[in-house]
């Protein structure tokens, strides 16, 4: 494929396919409609040849090329797979349209300080274990980090202090950049305010612009309710002291909180079918 996609990328080349695809034809006849000079004709019908796109006879004093469509078909096909893969409903490609969407909204939006103060989103998610491990993993480092980013970044730096009045540093990098060579995507630090152990976390985090001034403060509230599948999480958040220059930050929040929301609930749950894999493993039953 790689072949292919070298012989195609030469406009000069690409013009030769097209008139073979019309018909088979001869080199003289081949450089002359494509208006070059027969020798570089030929070295071009080469490569061609080589990548497997066209065929050649010899007829008497001339070479006769024509085109050979399956490589053709096969590069369409592999074309319109990706085509359909980026265009999924559920794709990367389709979360990333949406943020631009609200990105140029937000722009327009932003025209003085203050101008999201008071907006608010909230959240709620069915959980399928009990608060106390919902709760371990709202507040401890090492289960955090698994979930507390967007579906494309990774933690690179956590610290969450679960006391009043603790310290709150969150960075995050692209997913894909393992070397950390990449610019760090996002930084945010705040302070914890209120803890009430399996029931409920207040806290306040600013995301930082690259100056390192704050671009709005959010204020995020989160309840714990037993249910009968587990825990139902409620999240309440709510934004001040907005800049101007916070609206890349405001366009990201429902899309972004949310999809790590959504990385926490699928981690419980594969914690949950864990222990219950051990559980059966144990089970002086299970062997009779």
């Amino acid at each position: 494929m790689d072949a292919l996609f070298t012989a195609l990328a030469d406009p000069a080349r690409w013009r030769l396919v097209s008139l073979l695809a019309e018909r088979p034809r001869s080199v003289g006849v081949l450089a002359q409609l494509a208006e070059a000079r027969q020798p570089q004709t030929s070295k071009h019908l080469q490569t061609l040849e080589r990548a497997g796109l066209v065929t050649s006879e010899r007829t008497g004093q001339r070479r006769v090329y024509a085109l050979r469509p399956e490589p053709l078909r096969d590069l369409a096909a592999a074309l319109s797979r990706l085509a359909d893969t980026a265009d999924r409903t559920d794709s990367p490609r389709a979360t990333f349209d949406r943020y631009g969407l609200s990105l140029r909204a937000e722009r327009l939006a932003a025209a003085e300080p203050g101008w999201a103060d008071g907006r608010s989103f909230s959240f709620r998610r069915p959980l399928t274990v009990g608060p106390e491990l919902v709760w371990r993993h709202l507040t401890e480092v090492s289960l955090l980090a698994h979930w507390w980013t967007p579906d494309d970044l990774r933690v690179s730096e956590l610290v969450f202090e679960a006391h009043p009045g603790g310290r709150i540093v969150q960075e995050y990098r692209d997913a894909e950049d393992v070397d950390g060579s990449d610019p760090v995507a996002g930084r945010a630090e705040g302070v914890v305010d209120g803890v009430s152990p399996g029931e409920h976390l207040a806290y306040r985090l600013s995301p930082r612009l690259p100056d390192g001034s704050p671009a709005f403060t959010a204020h995020v509230d989160l309840g714990l309710r037993p249910s009968a599948a587990g825990t139902d999480l409620d999240v309440h958040y709510r934004i001040t002291d907005s800049t101007i220059d916070s609206a890349d930050f405001i366009a990201g929040i429902e899309t972004g909180f949310g999809q790590s929301l959504d990385k926490l609930a699928a981690t419980l749950t594969a914690n949950a079918h864990d222990d219950a894999d051990a559980t059966d493993d144990t089970d002086p039953r299970s062997t009779q």
